[in-house]
C-alpha cells in the first residue's frame, strides 16, 4: 500500500472525498510491532474524566480507542486500627507510582476502595476494578441477613464510585465456592447474581459490571453481565491456551479478562515465577483476552483473619522489593498484545462487491484503520450497476472491475491478484476490528492451518429489523470441531494461505451468491488440511435491514444448499440435509424444543476443579421441527384433515395437525424469547416495554419466515426429500447378479474401493457397509428406497479372480408403513362408500409405491451401468 507516513502508525486521516484515502503503510517487521505497541498503549495511558470505558464486542474501548487492561491485584490487606482495608495513603501512593513505572495500567481491589485510593489511581494513570466483599463463602441464600448485606454492599459501593474517572468496572462477586453453588443450585445463584447486577446498573447505568468466576463454577450462565472475568491458574502453556479458547467460545460476543493468574515463588523459585508470568501474560493477550490481572502486586496478603505466610504470589516482596517476575511482567505488558519482533507476513485483503455502494464505504473505512502495516486491499467490483466502483476509487487500493460472474469467481480474481502469502476475505457489508489481521496472522504463525476464521457480530444501531435479524436463524455461523480447530468458517471473515487456495483450485465459480465458503472448507478437509478459529479476529457484519432482503438472502442460502448437494451428495442425508461434525457457534442459533436439561460435571462429591456444562443430544422431534420440511409435513397433515370432510373417519388427523402447528409455534416462541437486545431508551418504562415487545414479535415472525424462505430456495433447485438418484436410467430388475473375470489379482478392499469410486464419479450417494453388515455398498435412491450390493471373490489360482456381485432393493420401513397405512385408509373409505376420499387416498398410495419402486430401481441401474464399464463378461 502507498503511505503518507513512515513511522508505521495508523495516521489520522482527513475526510476530503476528493483525495485518495490511503491504508496503513508497508514497513519492516520491527516497525510493525512498534505500530501495534503504540496503538496498544495510546488508549491505555491515563484515565479520562470525560470518557468512560465501554464494552464493544470482544474488547473494552475509550471512545474509539481500544483499552487493553494490564493489571495487578491489590490486597487483601490486614485492616488498620481505623478499620481501613488498605495501607496508608503514602504507602498506596508509592505502590501506585511503582506500578505505573512498570507498565501497569489497572488495579483490581477485592474490597470497596475509599475515594482517596481512586484519586491516587487517577493521578498515576491507573484504572481500578472495584470489588465488593460480602459473605459468599457461606450458604448465603439461606440467610436473609447475608442476602441483604450483599445487596447493600453492592448498592453502596456503586453509589460511592459511580462516575469516578479512574473507574474501570465493578465486580459484584468473586469465586462463589463450588460447594456453595452446588448446595443452592446454579439457577438460584444465577438469579441472585442477576439481582446484584440490576442493583449495580440502577446506581450506575453506564458502568461496566462483571462477576469474577473460576473453572470450578464455569457452568454458571450469566448472560446479563457486561464483562466475563475468570481466575485461572494453569502451569502448562498448552493447557492454558486451550482453556482460554474454551472461555471465548463459552462467552460469545463479550470480552474476556483474566482476573487472576500467576505463580507462587515459594513453592517454585523466583526465576520460575518470572518465566511463568511472562508466558501467561503473552498467552492471554494472544488468545484475544481484553486484559490480564496478575496475582498479586505484593506477597503481603491477609485473609480469614490471619496473614498468609505460606504463599508468595507477589511481583514484589512484603517490603515492596521487586522480584524478577516484575521485570518479566513489565516486558510482557510492553509488548502486548504481541511481541515487536515478530516477522509479520504480508496479507492481501480481498473485498468482493456487487452493488454494495450502501455499505462498502463503511468497510473500506474500517480497513483503513487496521493496525497491521504489511497489507494491501483489493476490491473486486463484480459488475455493479451502482456507485460501488466510484466509492472504491476514492481509496488508494487495487480496484478490479469485471462483468458480473458471481461471488466464487470474484474471490478467485482477488486471489490471483493478491501479492500476500495470506489472502483474507471480508464482505462489503462488514468492517473489521482494528486488530483483525493481527490475530489472523498470529494464528497462522502459531499453527499449521490452511485457513483461519473469526467471529462476526452485528453492529449496534442498525435499526429494528437488523437487530431482529441478528437474533433470528440463518445467519453466518462458525462450526468448531474443538475450541481451536474449525470445520467451517463464515465467508464474511475468513483467511487462507494463498498456496493452499491454489492447491485446492480456488473457489468454485458455480456458487454465485452463497455456499462458496462451505464448499471451500470441505475441499480443504478433503485434502487433509486443517482450519483454525481465533475469537479475537472480529468483524462487524451488518444484517439485512428489510424483510424483503432477509427473504432473498435465506432463499439464496436454500439454493446454495441445493448446489452443494449436487456436488457433495455424500454429505447429505436422505431428507436433503447435511450435519456438521463440530458444534455451531453464533448468536442466532435455534435451540430445539424438547431439549433435555443440561448436565453439570461436578466430579465425585463435587470435587472437580473444572466443572463444565454438557448439553444432551436433542430429540428427533425437536430436530424435525427445526427443518424447513416441517412446513411440508404440516401441509400434508392439513391435506389429510381436509380429506376428512369427505370421510369423517379421517378427522383423527386433525389433532395431529394441530399438534404439528403447536410444535412449530412453540419452537418459534422459544427462539424469540432467547433473543438478546441492547438496552432500549424509551421515554418511560412502558415505552421500553413496547419497544421490546415489538422486537420480540418481529423476531418470532422471522423465525417463522426463515425456514419458508430456505425451503423455497431448496425446492426451486430441486433439493427436496422427493429428489431422485441421478442414475443413468431405470432398471426393470431390482435384484440381479453379475460377474467379472480378471487376470490381475486385487485385494477385496481395492475391488470394493474401485466400485465405490466409480459410483461417486456418477454423482450418486454411496454408503459403506458397517462391520456387522452383510452388504458392502449402498446407493441411496431417495428418501424411500436404496440398493445394496454384496461382493464375493473366487480365486482359481495364478492370480486370476472371478468377482461376483449381487444387488437388491432396500425399501425404507417408514415408507412401507406409510404406503400400507394410506392404502388401508383408501380401502376403508371405499367400504364406507366415501368414494372421493378413497380415490384421493388411493392415488397417494399408488404414487408412494411407484416412487419407492423408482428409487430402488434407480440404484440397480447405477450398479449395472458401472459394472458394464469394467472388464469381464456377464455370466447371469
Amino acid at each position: 500500500m502507498k503511505s503518507t507516513e513512515s513511522n508505521g502508525a495508523a495516521p489520522d486521516w482527513g475526510v476530503n472525498k476528493r483525495e485518495r484515502l490511503s491504508f496503513a503503510p508497508v514497513t519492516s517487521a520491527s516497525e510493525i510491532g512498534g505500530a501495534v505497541s503504540r496503538e496498544f498503549h495510546q488508549a491505555s495511558r491515563f484515565p479520562r474524566a470525560n470518557v468512560r470505558p465501554r464494552v464493544h464486542g470482544k474488547f473494552i474501548f475509550l471512545g474509539d480507542e481500544k483499552l487493553y487492561v494490564r493489571g495487578v491485584t491489590y490486597g487483601t490487606f490486614r485492616p488498620g486500627d481505623d478499620g481501613s482495608q488498605f495501607p496508608c495513603q503514602e504507602a498506596v501512593d508509592r505502590d501506585f507510582a511503582q506500578m505505573a513505572a512498570n507498565g501497569v495500567n489497572a488495579v483490581r481491589t477485592y474490597t470497596l476502595p475509599p475515594v482517596w485510593l481512586l484519586d491516587a489511581a487517577a493521578r498515576h494513570g491507573l484504572w481500578v476494578m472495584v470489588g465488593t466483599s460480602w459473605p459468599q463463602e457461606i450458604a448465603f441464600l439461606d440467610d436473609d441477613k447475608a442476602v441483604r448485606l450483599a445487596e447493600d454492599r453492592v448498592r453502596e459501593g456503586m453509589r460511592a464510585c459511580a462516575g469516578h474517572p479512574a473507574l474501570l468496572c465493578y465486580a459484584i462477586g468473586n469465586e462463589i465456592p463450588a460447594s456453595i453453588v452446588r448446595w443452592h443450585g446454579p439457577r438460584r445463584v444465577e438469579r441472585f447474581l442477576e439481582r446484584l447486577y440490576r442493583i449495580a446498573k440502577a446506581e450506575d447505568p453506564e458502568g461496566i459490571v462483571a462477576y469474577v468466576n473460576y473453572p470450578s463454577t464455569e457452568y454458571l450462565q450469566l448472560p446479563f453481565v457486561d464483562l466475563i472475568c475468570f481466575n485461572v491458574y494453569l502451569e502448562a502453556q498448552d493447557r492454558l491456551q486451550a482453556y482460554l479458547a474454551r472461555l471465548h467460545n463459552i462467552v460469545g460476543e463479550r470480552p474476556v479478562i483474566i482476573a487472576e493468574m500467576g505463580l507462587d515463588s515459594r513453592r517454585n523459585d523466583q526465576d520460575t515465577q518470572a518465566w511463568a508470568v511472562d508466558w501467561q501474560i503473552r498467552a492471554s493477550f494472544a488468545a484475544g483476552c481484553a486484559g490480564v490481572f496478575v496475582f498479586a502486586w505484593t506477597d503481603e496478603w491477609y485473609r480469614g483473619g490471619a496473614d498468609i505466610e505460606d504463599w508468595d504470589f507477589g511481583l514484589t516482596s512484603r517490603d515492596r522489593q521487586p522480584k524478577p517476575a516484575l521485570a518479566a511482567a513489565r516486558k510482557a505488558f510492553s509488548e502486548a498484545p504481541f511481541s515487536t519482533h515478530i516477522p509479520w507476513p504480508r496479507i492481501s485483503v480481498v473485498v468482493c462487491s456487487h452493488n454494495g455502494a450502501s455499505t462498502i464505504r463503511d468497510c473500506l473505512e474500517g480497513l483503513r484503520k487496521l493496525v497491521y502495516p504489511n497489507f494491501e486491499v483489493i476490491v473486486v467490483d463484480d459488475g455493479s450497476a451502482d456507485a460501488t466502483a466510484a466509492i472504491a476509487a476514492e481509496y488508494d487500493l487495487h480496484l478490479i472491475s469485471t462483468p458480473n460472474r458471481g461471488l466464487g469467481e470474484a474471490r478467485n480474481t482477488g486471489m490471483r491478484a493478491a501479492s500476500g502469502e495470506i489472502v483474507a476475505y471480508i464482505d462489503d457489508d462488514a468492517h473489521p476490528d482494528s486488530h483483525w489481521l493481527i490475530y489472523q496472522a498470529a494464528t497462522f504463525m502459531a499453527r499449521e492451518y490452511a485457513g483461519v476464521g473469526g467471529p462476526n457480530f452485528a453492529p449496534p444501531g442498525d435499526g429494528l429489523i437488523a437487530d431482529c435479524v441478528a437474533n433470528s436463524p440463518g445467519g453466518p455461523v462458525n462450526v468448531l470441531i474443538s475450541d481451536e480447530e474449525a470445520e467451517h468458517i463464515a465467508g464474511c471473515n475468513m483467511a487462507f494461505r494463498k498456496s493452499s487456495l491454489e492447491m485446492v483450485g480456488g473457489f468454485d465459480p458455480q456458487f454465485r451468491a452463497a455456499g462458496d465458503d462451505v464448499d471451500i472448507c470441505w475441499r480443504f478437509q478433503q485434502h487433509g488440511l486443517k482450519l483454525g478459529f481465533t475469537p479475537a479476529a472480529v468483524v462487524w457484519h451488518h444484517r439485512r435491514n428489510s424483510l424483503r432482503a432477509f427473504w432473498r438472502q435465506q432463499r439464496g442460502y436454500g439454493q446454495a444448499e441445493a448446489l452443494l448437494e449436487k456436488k457433495w451428495p455424500e454429505k447429505f442425508n436422505a431428507v436433503g440435509h447435511f450435519s456438521w461434525v463440530g458444534r455451531m457457534y453464533g448468536r442466532c442459533l435455534t435451540r430445539p424444543i424438547g431439549l433435555r436439561p443440561a448436565r453439570i460435571y461436578h466430579s465425585v462429591w463435587g470435587t472437580g476443579l473444572f466443572q463444565s456444562l454438557y448439553q444432551p443430544a436433542p430429540s428427533i422431534i425437536g430436530l424435525l421441527v427445526m427443518m424447513p420440511e416441517w412446513y411440508m409435513i404440516i401441509a400434508a397433515l392439513g391435506a389429510l384433515s381436509l380429506i376428512g370432510i369427505l370421510w369423517s373417519q379421517l378427522l383423527f388427523v386433525l389433532p395431529v395437525f394441530t399438534l404439528a402447528i403447536g410444535a412449530l409455534l412453540l419452537q418459534v416462541a422459544q427462539g424469540a424469547t432467547r433473543a438478546s437486545f441492547a438496552d432500549l431508551s424509551g421515554a418511560a418504562p412502558s415505552g421500553r416495554r413496547i419497544a421490546r415487545l415489538k422486537r420480540y414479535g418481529l423476531t418470532a415472525f422471522l423465525h417463522l419466515l426463515q425456514p419458508l424462505a430456505r425451503l423455497s430456495g431448496r425446492l426451486q433447485q430441486g433439493l427436496t426429500p422427493c429428489r431422485r438418484c441421478r442414475g443413468p436410467r431405470l432398471s426393470l430388475r431390482m435384484r440381479k447378479t453379475w460377474a467379472i473375470w480378471s487376470e490381475h489379482w486385487q485385494s477385496t478392499e481395492d475391488r470394493v474401493r474401485s466400485v465405490e469410486a466409480a459410483l461417486q464419479r456418477e454423482g450418486v450417494v454411496v454408503n459403506r457397509g458397517g462391520e456387522c453388515d452383510r452388504w458392502d455398498l449402498e446407493v441411496r435412491g431417495g428418501l424411500m428406497g436404496a440398493t445394496r450390493m454384496l461382493m464375493a471373490i473366487e480365486e482359481p489360482g495364478a492370480g486370476r479372480q472371478l468377482v461376483r456381485f449381487r444387488w437388491w432393493p432396500k425399501c425404507s420401513p417408514q415408507a412401507l408403513v406409510l404406503t400400507l397405512l394410506i392404502s388401508l385408509f383408501s380401502v376403508a373409505a371405499a367400504l364406507d362408500q366415501a368414494w372421493g376420499a378413497a380415490t384421493i387416498l388411493g392415488i397417494v398410495a399408488a404414487s408412494l409405491a411407484t416412487r419407492m419402486y423408482q428409487e430402488c430401481t434407480a440404484g440397480a441401474a447405477v450398479f449395472e451401468h458401472i459394472l458394464q464399464k469394467l472388464e469381464g463378461s456377464k455370466v447371469g
